[in-house]
């Protein structure tokens, strides 16, 4: 019989099978923690460059920034964006070539820097991953006010400019996938804030939707699960990530209605979420026993049957010790509680 890992554990939870634990989710090694991490998400330098500088211009010019609040997560620049008529965007917005890249040394490169950190691929899971979303981008270029209103008042340029886009992102897709053998494809797109979707559904489904089913079908065509990273409330687009193979949701935010979903979707689509480190559990005085218990109510609540992996904890500057303290505990818990959830 198959050793039971952290990687075999949470395949089980993507295939909606029932695991052994709750696995944890993670985009990789995690600071301080002795167990193996269950995924590492590995995005192509060719595109991800900027992200392993801490900083700079990504592969379409948008300068890039970290920020010490989110635990230096990068965000563009503020007020320099590079397109202010849509119509010009073929001016404006050019793929760099991919003429002679080394596909093969780039993935192994990739890999064996995952190997360094300690990570066994008979343990964790690779999850291939551009860290680009087609609405992200347009944001990026353009600024909210005129992105949006560029999606509402001249769709046919926003579906041309997304084509051209992904015609680029597949490409090199298609070139590290053979190399990489991924076990999950990773799809991401920042669509909705805390309280509503940028976009409606009908929007998403007409601009968006096609060039994430572009990418998911290497996912399809590979038989391994899909996973969409997309923030706030963004279950107004849980049928359309279905129709195109999409497995998981993460990070599931509170703002949804985790429970109905749970109950209409059951393992069809896991839940990557659901604890909201905010309100109370945010106040300085908030006890070592208040956080536990978060984390079982959380559980309780999402994890019966499977269909559900941890994904959550508090941020904050990595360097700030309340927030290493609370996460320390936090942690703690899921580990604790989460192992023996299936065993009760």
């Amino acid at each position: 019989m198959a050793k039971m890992t952290e990687k075999t554990n949470y395949l089980m939870t993507l295939r909606g099978e029932q695991p052994e634990w709750v696995p944890t989710y993670s985009f990789g090694p995690m600071p301080n923690m002795t167990r193996p991490c269950t995924s590492c998400m590995l995005e192509p330098e060719i595109v991800a460059y900027f992200r392993f500088q801490g900083g700079g211009k990504d592969c379409w010019g948008v300068t890039y920034v970290p920020t010490r609040e989110t635990g230096n997560a990068l965000l563009p620049k503020p007020g320099e964006f590079i397109l202010d008529d849509m119509t010009k965007w073929r001016d404006v917005i050019k793929a760099p070539s991919l003429e002679g890249v080394d596909w093969e040394a780039m993935a192994k490169k990739q890999l064996e820097g995952f190997y360094r950190q300690g990570v066994n691929r008979e343990d964790t899971a690779i999850a291939l991953n551009l860290h680009v979303g087609y609405f992200q981008n347009l944001m990026a270029f353009m600024g909210f006010t005129e992105g949006l209103c560029a999606m509402a008042e001249e769709p046919e340029e926003v579906y041309a400019l997304f084509d051209y886009m992904c015609d680029f992102y597949t490409e090199i897709t298609r070139q590290i996938i053979g190399y990489v053998k991924p076990d999950v494809l990773t799809l991401m797109d920042d669509t909705a804030a805390w309280r509503a979707p940028f976009i409606s559904q009908q929007m998403y489904h007409d601009l968006v939707l096609p060039f994430h089913n572009r990418q998911a079908k290497f996912g399809r065509d590979l038989g391994i699960p899909i996973t969409m990273h997309n923030c706030g409330k963004a279950e107004p687009f849980i049928e359309d990530w279905l129709s195109i193979g999409v497995n998981a949701w993460d990070p599931a935010q509170t703002c949804n209605d985790l429970t109905g979903i749970k109950e209409k979707y059951g393992n069809k689509l896991v839940i990557m979420g659901g604890f909201d480190p905010r309100d109370h559990l945010a106040d300085p005085n908030v006890t070592e026993e208040e956080i536990r218990q978060a984390v079982r109510d959380t559980m309780d609540r999402l994890a019966p049957g499977g269909g559900f992996c941890w994904c959550g904890g508090y941020l904050g500057a990595i360097d700030d010790p309340e927030v290493i303290r609370k996460n320390g505990i936090l942690f703690d818990e899921v580990f604790r509680y989460g192992d023996a959830f299936y065993k009760k």
